[in-house]
């Protein structure tokens, strides 16, 4: 059933690997390398022409034709300018989870679909579906379920928890049953040996090897503003632009017993307020409010109003915790579907703009865009107590 595959090359190994596996198996292969940034214009872009030659030098060496898809035009507007507006409007947004959605798994999918004649599509992604790594079990009846990959460090559902079912049905990931380790052993072991060797690209590809404060700066407008202590309501520093901040952030602010980190920006007023001490109650919650969300499976019950056990992270290094989910509504009257998140625990720095994903038995059943997060633990009534007993 499935015979042309367009695998997106990327000029790493993990993408070489799958091109290879692909091609051992039998598939017709053809490689495609996505032009996301325009590298004419960043002076400090991360290696993009150094992986574009990679990507030729695998596919001569794998003997695939290699096809180049430039997309800076729909990134610029459907990633890039939607992750500028929530940075001036002083929300944290999560670029790979919007890149994966809008870039990679819709536009090159239609793109290697329709233009490109592929019957799937095949990518690096450390992730596994009930299909299989080549879609080797695929039922049409059956609904696709993405699946958690056995290298807990790698695993990149979390980045993936806004793709579409549709992209998904047809999407293969080749090393996604491997972990790291194995992959680089199979990529020696096979002759691709400068690709196992090469260092592994981190962080946001656009900024490059600047700062992100260097980097955003040259976008948004600095507005200099206070710090302000929220426990004491004092001016403790000055800060050059929310955009600059996070919840949960060390602050550079000198003269103080210990360090103050982000709790809350506000718009309006251009004020951060800041907690002293990393731990300071202030900064975990037990409760999230979220929206928007896209199911690849919807959590059974959640539409039927019920109550959803299931497990929560939105942080993709961070363990995965317990929570209760439910719809507050339905769909509200501005088109939005809010999503309520009880934690099993408090989780430290919970940020607006990043994405609450949800999980059941290594199952990734999608994600939701946060709001806000609940009240701070600190407005518990066991600590209001503790406070004013310790005066």
């Amino acid at each position: 059933m499935f015979r042309r595959v367009v695998v997106g090359i990327s000029g790493g190994v993990d993408s070489a690997v799958s091109a290879y596996l692909l091609k051992k198996r039998g598939f017709e292969v053809c490689g495609a390398f996505m032009k996301n940034w325009d590298l004419i214009d960043e002076s400090g872009y991360c290696s993009g022409e150094q992986d574009l030659e990679d990507a030729h030098r695998l596919c001569r060496m794998l003997d695939i034709h290699l096809e180049e898809i430039n997309f800076v035009k729909e990134y610029w507007l459907e990633v890039f300018g939607n992750f500028l507006k929530d940075y001036e409007a002083g929300i944290t947004p999560n670029p790979d989870i919007l890149c994966n959605r809008h870039i990679k798994f819709n536009r090159f999918f239609h793109h290697a679909r329709e233009r490109l004649g592929a019957d799937a599509i095949a990518t690096g992604h450390y992730a596994q579906t009930n299909f299989g790594p080549f879609l080797d079990q695929y039922d049409e009846k059956e609904k696709v379920r993405l699946f958690m990959a056995p290298d807990p460090i790698k695993d990149q559902t979390f980045f993936l928890s806004q793709i579409t079912a549709e992209a998904l049905r047809r999407t293969m990931f080749p090393i996604g049953s491997l972990t790291k380790p194995q992959v680089k052993q199979l990529a020696n072991e096979i002759g691709l040996e400068s690709f196992a060797r090469k260092k592994e690209s981190m962080g946001i590809c656009f900024v490059g090897k600047r700062s992100f404060q260097q980097f955003i700066a040259e976008y948004i407008e600095t507005k200099p503003g206070p710090f302000v202590d929220v426990d004491s309501g004092k001016e403790v520093g000055r800060h050059a632009g929310l955009h600059h901040w996070t919840v949960g952030q060390k602050c550079k602010i000198g003269g103080c017993l210990q360090p103050y980190y982000v709790f809350r920006k506000h718009r309006e007023t251009n004020v951060i307020e800041v907690a002293s001490g990393h731990d300071h109650p202030l900064l975990y919650t037990d409760m999230v409010y979220a929206e928007q969300p896209v199911w690849i499976n919807t959590p059974p019950g959640l539409h039927e109003g019920q109550v959803v056990r299931c497990e929560f992270r939105f942080q993709h290094t961070k363990p995965l915790v317990g929570c209760s989910l439910i719809e507050t509504a339905g769909m509200q009257s501005d088109g939005r579907t809010k999503l309520f998140v009880k934690l099993d625990k408090p989780l430290r720095a919970i940020t607006p703009g990043q994405y609450a994903v949800f999980y059941r038995n290594e199952e990734c059943f999608g994600s939701a865009r946060i709001v806000q997060p609940g009240p701070s633990v600190a407005y518990s009534k066991e600590w209001l107590l503790r406070r004013e007993s310790s005066g």
